[in-house]
């Protein structure tokens, strides 16, 4: 891609350059989202072991919850038999 020579870093003087600047404008605007949300979540976690709930224990449902029903009952069929397997 080539700017014209009398081109700023505030005004592209072409479409790819427009283009690109809204494509990188539309990625930091994600990426502040994506922050945000992140201290959200952290709140939400700083939340619920202020209640008394095991937030690693929260962190592994939410992970269950994300599978598909078939491979979750696979996984818990196996934690059984190899539970069983060293006598637990």
């Amino acid at each position: 891609m080539v700017l014209d020579a009398t081109a700023t870093e505030d005004k592209p003087t072409n479409i790819a350059g427009e283009r690109l600047r809204s494509i990188i404008e539309r990625i930091e605007r994600l990426e502040e989202e994506r922050k945000a949300l992140a201290s959200d979540i952290k709140d939400i976690y700083s939340e619920a072991k202020s209640a008394g709930f095991d937030v690693k224990v929260i962190r592994q449902l939410i992970r269950i919850r994300k599978q598909e029903p078939a491979e979750v009952e696979e996984q818990e069929t196996l934690l059984d038999v190899y539970r069983r397997a060293i006598g637990m």
